[in-house]
């Protein structure tokens, strides 16, 4: 494999001298900074007590490693000492990763959609000292630019307000900050109508594009909550929209056909000129996905897909301890997608006689298949993609010249690896890896699941309980958020599925105890993004809103569902429904904006069915039977097992289970549905015949 780029890009003394505070940090994206010519604060009180001191205002700037136009920025803005030097004489300023800290990312990412209409990174804020923002920005050229105002221009502009204009500028700041206090503090309302599942359904429906599937135009975004909310409405439009997408996203070049895995989005609406960086959450969230159509279906095609996913995420993504790294970068040698584009001539001498057929089915032409962004020309170059889903014969054939093409791959500089590796993100691979194992019944994925949960446990897990965010190289730093206790309890409750270990089922109820102490908002209901002894920001974040990755809200509505059901806790049960209500004018103003709290209404809403199996685990009668309950797609089921090694222990979590025991001395099933318990079951034909 050619050296990664990584070291050249955190360790760029070649081009510059300099070294800034940066240098001590632990973040990729940080490091990349680090030899900047900006004389860059991380976020604490050393910059904020300097810009009082110094009386200037914080210059924000946020980002992430893998982020393309981050990188643009630095290249045009930051390593340009000319602006830097303007920077350093205005301002105190400050580089935040926004995968470290989400909280502060929340914040001013409100901010600067609530001023500008619009959002992205990087993101660039500028604030008083005391953190309240009055001017916001995302990416900002070196000079104007078609009508976007540049670096030179805004730094004089905003002194000369600063030093002449101060009232009016604290009174601006003022203003937004109010504003945003409002706009957070989302009181208690009606409780959530199954009515939405319907509302959602229909505007998701109008937003579908039937020719390429996904919704909207462009960019498209995978959502894939979006499809496992479609998938489980059970209408067959729905169904149909979700298979397209997925089948069209395969064929795409959102999809890595050589390496696998998925980019994070399709700049266009054909899903084939991707950004081409690569998220752990994608993978994790179009795994869930995909399993899930499979589950629906039993279709290969998604397993495959699943596996695929799983795959490369296993290769590429995969700490030696068995944690997962965060993202991959889309630039390589300066240049975005370089990694991942071939010229024909290329290409042949890769896979020598089969070229034709290798070019008929991945779509390339000697000019190049896809327009350049930035030129809108063809280059030459090509982006492998299908026309049409292959037969098996063809998918054989091209596999051959696949692993030839990946081989040579690997030789080129690789992009960037950000080796952070991150709770809530974790927290959904495992839950990807454990429903992926159990469904496809693949132990090697289920045992993937542990050995990342085991990671999170012994290096990311405090000794009270607590969990830290970020792990690298050995440290960990920022207490756990909202999304990484919500994030992991959903993975733990999917490994709990897929082993029956009570272990798994404790840890969860042990973060959701974290969750109610620490986070849950008691006046309005819902949870804070923040613990209540985190440190103080200008407002403390409450997010519903089921973006790219659903919100730690809408996930611990699922969870507080489901651990209701697995231990017959009510208060639980109510707790989710506290949530909802906390949210319920935002969801009934848009429920398609809320997908994963959809999935959540699902639950609440549709046939409940709790499963007891009492038996051994070992108990070929007893695996027969789980087996069989496995292969039911029935989303609203929660399983327990109990058997001689663990009764005591579920007795006490589950104390419903104290007096299910084995009939006749044989594996026994108890079903509860909706609300009434049923016959107790002890033949396979019997549970076979109940789930007809």
């Amino acid at each position: 494999m050619a050296n990664q780029s990584d070291a050249k890009r955190m360790n760029n003394e070649e081009h510059h001298s300099f070294t800034n505070r940066l240098f001590q940090e632990k973040s990729p994206y940080l490091l990349q900074h680090a030899h900047n010519p900006v004389d860059w604060y991380a976020w604490g009180e050393e910059a904020f007590s300097a810009a009082k001191e110094q009386d200037k205002p914080i210059f924000l700037s946020i980002g992430y490693a893998t982020c393309h136009w981050c990188h643009v920025m630095e290249r045009e803005s930051f390593e340009n000492e000319e602006i830097a030097a303007l920077m350093n004489e205005a301002f105190i300023c400050v580089k935040v990763d926004r995968e470290e800290r989400p909280d502060i990312d929340n914040i001013y990412m409100t901010v600067c959609q609530m001023m500008t209409g619009q959002g992205g990174w990087p993101l660039t804020i500028i604030m008083t000292p005391d953190k309240k923002p009055f001017h916001a920005a995302t990416y900002v050229p070196p000079e104007q630019r078609y009508g976007r105002i540049g670096m030179r221009q805004l730094i004089p502009r905003i002194s000369e307000a600063w030093n002449t204009r101060r009232d009016k500028v604290l009174d601006s700041s003022n203003q937004i900050t109010d504003v945003l206090a409002r706009q957070n503090a989302t009181g208690s309302g009606a409780a959530l109508s199954p009515n939405l599942l319907t509302e959602g359904a229909k505007e998701l429906m109008k937003q579908y594009d039937p020719r390429k599937g996904g919704f909207g135009d462009h960019p498209k975004f995978p959502t894939p909550h979006r499809l496992v909310f479609l998938l489980r409405q059970r209408e067959a439009e729905g169904i149909a929209a979700v298979e397209r997408t997925l089948e069209e996203m395969r064929k795409g070049g959102i999809f890595d056909q050589v390496g696998f895995g998925f980019h994070r989005y399709s700049t266009d609406s054909d899903w084939l000129l991707p950004h081409f960086e690569k998220m752990l959450y994608d993978q994790a969230l179009l795994a869930i996905a995909y399993t899930e159509a499979y589950e629906l279906t039993g279709r290969p095609i998604y397993k495959q897909v699943a596996e695929e996913i799983l795959a490369y995420v296993s290769r590429d993504m995969t700490t030696p301890e068995g944690g997962f790294y965060s993202a991959e970068d889309a630039d390589s040698e300066g240049e975005e997608g370089l990694f991942y584009i071939w010229d024909v001539d290329e290409m042949k001498r890769i896979v020598g006689e089969d070229h034709d057929f290798v070019s008929a089915t991945w779509n390339l032409r000697a000019e190049g298949n896809f327009q350049d962004e930035s030129t809108g020309r063809l280059n030459g170059k090509n982006i492998p993609h299908l026309s049409a889903m292959l037969s098996e014969e063809d998918a054989a054939r091209i596999a051959g010249s696949r692993e030839k093409l990946f081989s040579a791959r690997e030789q080129r500089i690789h992009p960037l690896k950000d080796t952070k590796v991150l709770a809530d993100w974790n927290g959904l691979m495992i839950a990807a890896f454990a429903k992926a194992g159990r469904a496809f019944k693949e132990e090697a994925l289920v045992e993937a699941a542990a050995r990342a949960n085991a990671f999170v446990e012994s290096e990311m897990r405090r000794e009270n309980g607590e969990l830290w965010h970020r792990w690298r190289e050995g440290h960990v730093a920022v207490p756990g958020q909202l999304e990484d206790y919500a994030f992991m309890i959903h993975g733990l409750l999917e490994l709990y599925e897929a082993t029956l270990e009570t272990r798994y089922l404790e840890t969860a109820l042990s973060y959701n105890d974290i969750l109610t102490a620490a986070f849950r908002d008691e006046n309005k209901g819902g949870y804070f993004m923040t613990a209540d002894n985190a440190e103080a920001l200008i407002v403390r974040p409450k997010e519903l809103y089921d973006g790219a990755i659903p919100s730690g809200n809408s996930v611990q509505m699922l969870n507080l569902l489901k651990l209701a059901r697995l231990t017959g806790r009510p208060e639980l049960e109510e707790l989710a429904a506290d949530t909802g209500k906390a949210f319920s004018g935002m969801i009934n103003q848009s429920p398609s904006n809320f997908a994963q709290a959809l999935i959540a209404l699902q639950f609440a809403a549709g046939e409940t069915v709790e499963i007891v199996v009492v038996g051994e685990k070992e108990d070929p009668e007893t695996k027969a039977m789980l087996e069989t309950i496995n292969a039911v797609y029935q989303p609203g089921k929660v399983v327990l097992l109990k058997d001689s090694g663990n009764a005591e222990r579920l007795a006490e979590l589950a104390p419903f289970t104290k007096e299910q025991i084995k009939v006749g001395g044989k594996t026994t099933v108890y079903i509860c549905r909706n609300f009434a318990c049923e016959q107790p079951i002890t033949t396979l034909d019997a549970l076979r015949e109940r789930f007809k």
